[in-house]
């Protein structure tokens, strides 16, 4: 598979369970409706773990901005081909989300609460306080590219090395990475930790059709892009200080 394309289709599939978990958990009268934040973290790492299983043999799963730009700021990845996974990453959530719409969509239908009707697709602070909303998605992203930058290439028993990224670490590993960083460091802004599953989603937000929507909070949409990608920074710099 081109590495693109996978990085199309397991950020598609993130996007499906992620913002399909959201959806279940918050929108009114589906089978799910009243969970938590058990709930929503773990699906959200099974999430990752399915387009790590998808993507990792051919494009190493990044699946997300953070990732690719930490591993290029480390010297692991190409800068050559960062742009071009970044667009996958962005399309295939747009991509995902909308689907996960679409199957929800008589659920969106059945509320009148804006706010509901977008928390399926971007994150939002539970207190709006933007130096630290920023410090939250810093320091979630920063826990997330640290570990994988230490275990990046490490191959266990005869498995054959993965392209570098997340599918490098390995898809169970990396699904406990992220479900520690949501039940840990989610409740303050969700734990976007990943740009593309951010703006992708919140720009489809404000394309979409939805009956009764309110704001995309574009006002609020720098942080879960920005705050990810100084993380990201932060620790690919320190991977490169202390040392690989």
């Amino acid at each position: 598979m081109n590495p693109y394309i996978a990085e199309i289709i397991g950020t598609g599939l993130l996007l499906l369970l992620g913002s399909g978990v959201v959806a279940n958990m918050l929108l009114p009268k589906t089978k799910g409706h009243g969970g938590g934040i058990m709930e929503i973290s773990t699906a959200w790492a099974l999430a990752v773990y399915v387009g790590v299983v998808v993507a990792g043999p051919y494009s190493g799963a990044h699946l997300n901005p953070a990732v690719t730009i930490g591993l290029a700021v480390a010297g692991k990845f190409d800068w050559n081909l960062v742009p071009g996974y970044i667009g996958a990453e962005i399309l295939g959530a747009m991509i995902g989300v909308g689907i996960a719409w679409l199957f929800y969509k008589d659920h969106y239908e059945a509320t009148d609460d804006p706010g509901l009707k977008a928390a399926p697709f971007a994150t939002s602070p539970a207190i709006r306080n933007l130096p630290l909303n920023f410090f939250s998605e810093l320091v979630g992203t920063f826990v997330l590219i640290l570990v994988i930058l230490y275990n990046a290439g490490v191959k266990i028993g005869d498995a054959t090395e993965t392209p570098i990224g997340m599918g490098s670490l390995g898809a169970i590993p990396v699904a406990f990475l992220v479900w520690v960083i949501g039940l840990a460091l989610g409740g303050t802004t969700g734990y976007a930790i990943n740009p593309a599953r951010d703006f992708g989603p919140r720009l489809m937000h404000s394309i979409l059709p939805i009956k009764g929507k309110g704001s995309s909070d574009w006002e609020y949409s720098w942080v879960p892009i920005l705050g990810p990608i100084a993380g990201a920074a932060l620790a690919a710099g320190l991977f490169l200080v202390a040392g690989s």
